[in-house]
């Protein structure tokens, strides 16, 4: 093997190596985002099974009157009043912060 054989190999890799470091690099954000955004979405899943529990026993139910189905849909209306919550409770602190009260 010659030894612009050899250069050409070992730039290749190199440059190889190079551009792996690269988009690792360039994902990290992306990644970390991904990962907030799963705990988030779990931390809101805990909260509206708990909501989810709460109100089935003021109606004196429990998880096993109701079917799979039936619980999924509870506990996504209740995600979804978590959400709306916290979109009310954000803007609300947003307007707070820029003194702009009379809007609440």
């Amino acid at each position: 093997m010659s030894i612009k054989d050899r250069v050409k190999k070992g730039s290749s890799k190199l440059i190889n190596i190079a551009s792996e470091n690269i988009t690792k690099a360039f994902d990290y954000p992306s990644i970390k985002g991904r990962e907030l955004k799963n705990a988030v979405k779990q931390k809101i899943r805990e909260k509206a099974i708990l909501s989810t529990k709460a109100r089935l026993a003021e109606h004196h139910k429990t998880f096993d009157d109701y079917t799979d189905e039936e619980l999924e849909i509870i506990i996504c209306d209740e995600e979804s009043r978590i959400k709306d919550d916290l979109k009310t409770k954000s803007l609300v602190g947003a307007l707070a912060i820029l003194g702009l009260d009379f809007l609440v």
